[in-house]
């Protein structure tokens, strides 16, 4: 068959570019030709519709109106023209692709459940419908599951909601990527699913230091003695990485750095006097408000370095304006421990990561986590299930937490045997639940 996979931008960080990526070598490997549809394309081929982009600003324009306040249109029937007429747009581009390139199958990504882009929502479902083309709906997040998108301003935004995200037809059947999804569908739609969590190539070669990332920490100012805890998601509010800032502060503490001058790490490494801890954000930041200023103070508050590296890193590695650039992969070589602290995930990408990459890792419990990860045995340091807010809008949990989560950090950091011990039986967890094959096994029976 021809397939075509379809999101909002592809080739970037994020975890839906980085599950795309993995359906699309699974279904070549099952002999279809499989092309991408995006607003974007990053370090990827594919289809470009430019109205598509989670940065076009007439959509934007829309979302702002559509779901905070309608201000830039005289009413609602303004807002209504606006967003048929964007939506005429991304039809003719995507039923020209379709047609052209005779596509058996699409596979839109959150385009039919996130409520973003209500433009390219109700183009996608009219095309299918028009040509009788199958589609697959892969739902990674829900609308409601977002302050941002589940506040209409008016009926007819209310209405597309219902109607749209995700809409009941024939032609459209639909995959959810954990059972907390599944069950809310069926409650609120009526509509069946299939859990297909997200992946990872357990077989692939692992990632290590070689000529081309050799320099990674050279670049970044990072010594050999220094340790770098890595953030790799992006920033945005829900990722909570205040609590990760907390962690690395008590880590700063007089007393743990004395127990890491003491020692010998396990890298063989020496933390010295003069040694480092620094938090290294390599993600997009994507974030409507002052968020990362908050991260900031909280740092400073906190006696934290962070280093936001993002304009050297990119999905692959690439040249751009003259200047190396780094896989994400290369970030995961070089971290002594990975902080993966979200409150709210739809699955969790940067948990395989951490897998594969055989770092031990910073894990607050978040809902999905708890369902349908935790039950594997992995082993983590955990900052516990539960959080409240801070006067700054900034996630906290108990300060006993953030104590033994430091301590954990530390001993992970010094005692070698311990930490390969959790790092390969993680490896081995992951590789039994969360390999391309199962995610083969399920392609096949719905493909």
């Amino acid at each position: 068959m021809n397939i075509a996979l379809c999101h909002y931008r592809v080739g970037e960080t994020d975890g839906v570019s980085l599950e795309m990526d993995k359906w699309k070598k699974i279904l070549v490997n099952m002999g279809h030709k499989v092309y991408y549809i995006a607003g974007s394309t990053g370090t990827s081929d594919g289809y470009v519709i430019p109205e598509m982009n989670y940065r076009f600003e007439e959509d934007l324009k829309i979302e702002r109106n559509a779901y905070l306040k309608l201000e830039d249109y005289q009413d609602e029937d303004e807002l209504i023209r606006a967003i048929k007429k964007q939506t005429l747009k991304i039809e003719e581009s995507l039923k020209k692709f379709l047609i052209e390139n005779k596509i058996d199958l699409i596979v839109p990504n959150n385009i039919l459940s996130i409520g973003r882009s209500i433009p390219t929502a109700m183009a996608f479902v009219k095309v299918i419908k028009e040509l009788g083309i199958r589609s697959i709906g892969h739902h990674h997040d829900f609308y409601w599951e977002r302050d941002n998108f589940s506040q209409p301003t008016c009926n007819f935004v209310h209405k597309v909601l219902e109607e749209y995200y995700p809409p009941k037809d024939d032609l459209i059947s639909h995959v959810v990527i954990n059972s907390i999804m599944q069950k809310e569908l069926k409650m609120r739609r009526s509509l069946d699913s299939v859990v297909i969590p997200n992946v990872f190539d357990f077989d692939e070669k692992l990632w290590n230091v070689d000529d081309y990332n050799k320099d990674f920490r050279e670049k970044l100012g990072i010594g050999d003695n220094d340790i770098l805890m890595l953030q790799a998601t992006r920033v945005t509010n829900r990722k909570a990485i205040e609590l990760a800032i907390d962690v690395v502060g008590e880590m700063q503490k007089e007393e743990n750095r004395k127990i890491l001058e003491e020692a010998i790490l396990y890298n063989r490494q020496s933390f010295k006097e003069d040694s480092r801890i620094v938090l290294v954000l390599a993600g997009m930041i994507e974030t409507a408000d002052d968020y990362v200023e908050r991260l900031k103070t909280r740092a400073k508050e906190s006696n934290v370095e962070l280093l936001f590296v993002n304009s050297l890193v990119e999905h692959s590695r690439c040249v751009k304006h003259d200047n190396k650039v780094y896989s994400l992969w290369d970030t995961y070589v070089f971290a002594d421990i990975i902080t993966y602290p979200s409150i709210q995930e739809g699955w969790g990408n940067q948990f395989l990561e951490g897998l594969f990459a055989k770092k031990p890792m910073l894990v607050f419990e978040y809902d999905v986590y708890k369902e349908d990860i935790k039950e594997k045995g992995f082993k983590v340091i955990s900052l516990g299930d539960k959080y409240e807010l801070d006067k700054y809008g900034l996630a906290k949990v108990d300060k006993k937490i953030i104590k033994r989560a430091a301590g954990e950090c530390i001993k992970l950091l010094i005692d070698k045997d311990c930490r390969e011990k959790m790092v390969e039986e993680n490896f081995q967890l992951g590789r039994e639940y969360f390999s391309l094959e199962s995610l083969e096994e399920k392609l096949k029976s719905i493909v």
